[in-house]
């Protein structure tokens, strides 16, 4: 049984006793922690913590001194695009020009353009590209990812997509869950002709996918002049028949009746949500879906703010994830995130650390394993450089607090 333990931690933070599926409400702004700590890893998991004069004295493989910082659950990042070829930074200018999101994709801007790169691409160049991006990710504090597909548009390319998460899951010490979503636009070559696009995801796609076991979740763009309502219904009914749990891009331009779609088909997440009001609130009430936010794209795109703050005083969990990606949010750095939660959004620290962690790790349904401190659960956390409390990350938003990574309980 190979040990190891981290002394001298000024604070242990996000312990739990008794392990939960999300915090919700009220409960958001409250985190456990331990002062003046230790924590102990037995075989990749969380095995013990407490006072440091508490701590074992013999009997341990390894000893980390993390010299006066902090130590933190990784961050669950539930919602990323980063299997992608080559960046958007025209589109970029074209944004500060004035063009809307909408306007660059009437253009073959937009996903349409990442897609055709994507066709140019081979497996190779992807999967070298992605692992680029799961480095950063990694030395940043993320500890588990899920990614989606969406720029292959057509058969051949979203299994090509699919095909590199698989290897990348096989070949990082990440937690990775993959998402089909081909359902992401309406390639240019079926303008006018969206209906047998749709056949096609349903007809062929799906079943491709589940046979060669390459996604967990089925996921739709579910807005204004992508997805509509019946098409993202006749798309997640199919899913499910091959096993695959919904998840949906939804009300990020208008309000579309994607949040609706999403509980009523039992989504483990809708995501975006600037568009959210009364009914969709009341709809996610007592309902399974977590409600996930995506700060970066907003940011990005300067679009509306999502209403966290609403959302959290009707009691429901948020989640918050990067929504890394090439053309609205070029970034996966989540503690950044946790800054927006703070800046943008009104969310105290404690708020937006169980918005990444935990409520992100159920919106990848992977809560009974990761997203905090506790027995049993993977070893996947950090340390920080001195720093003088964990309300230090959002505030210094242009820092890198974070000094050693370790997952399933190894220095990654």
């Amino acid at each position: 049984m190979k040990s190891l333990l981290v002394e001298n931690i000024k604070r242990l933070v996000q312990v739990e006793d008794t392990p939960r599926r999300w915090v919700a409400g009220e409960e958001m702004a409250h985190l456990q922690c331990v002062d003046n700590a230790y924590l102990l890893v037995e075989n990749g998991k969380f095995a013990a913590w407490g006072p440091a004069d508490q701590a074992p004295q013999a009997g341990v493989d390894v000893r980390v001194d993390a010299r006066d910082g902090l130590v933190l659950p990784s961050y669950c990042d539930s919602h990323t695009h980063l299997v992608y070829a080559g960046s958007r930074e025209i589109e970029y200018i074209d944004k500060i020009r004035g063009l809307s999101y909408e306007e660059i994709a009437k253009r073959g801007g937009g996903i349409n353009n990442s897609a055709k790169r994507l066709h140019e691409a081979s497996e190779d160049e992807l999967y070298s590209d992605a692992m680029g991006r799961i480095e950063e990710i990694k030395q940043r504090g993320t500890g588990a990812v899920e990614i989606k597909s969406g720029y292959g548009l057509n058969t051949a390319d979203e299994l090509k997509m699919l095909r590199v998460i698989r290897r990348i899951k096989e070949t990082t010490p990440l937690e990775v869950r993959a998402n089909f979503l081909g359902a992401h636009a309406v390639p240019l070559e079926y303008k006018g002709r969206q209906r047998e696009y749709v056949d096609l995801i349903i007809n062929e796609m799906i079943p491709l996918v589940a046979a060669e076991g390459l996604a967990d979740f089925v996921d739709v763009f579910c807005d204004q002049g992508f997805f509509t309502v019946e098409d993202t219904e006749r798309i997640l009914t199919q899913g499910i028949k091959y096993g695959l749990r919904p998840k949906i891009h939804a009300n990020e331009l208008t309000y579309s009746g994607g949040i609706q779609a999403g509980v009523k088909y039992g989504a483990l997440s809708v995501d975006h949500l600037e568009f959210t009001g009364d009914a969709e609130i009341a709809t996610l009430k007592g309902s399974e879906t977590m409600p996930t936010i995506l700060p970066g794209a907003a940011f990005f795109l300067g679009m509306q703010l999502a209403p966290a703050r609403k959302m959290i005083a009707a009691g429901l969990p948020i989640a918050m994830a990067s929504d890394y990606n090439p053309g609205s949010s070029p970034s996966g750095d989540m503690r950044f995130i946790v800054s927006l939660a703070c800046i943008q959004f009104r969310l105290v620290p404690e708020e937006a650390l169980n918005a990444t962690t935990l409520n992100t790790a159920y919106a990848m349904g992977i809560e009974e394993t990761h997203g905090t401190i506790a027995k049993g659960k993977v070893a996947n956390f950090y340390i920080t450089h001195p720093i003088p409390g964990y309300e230090y990350l959002p505030y210094a938003y242009t820092g890198q607090p974070v000094k050693e990574v370790y997952l399933k309980g190894e220095r990654a």
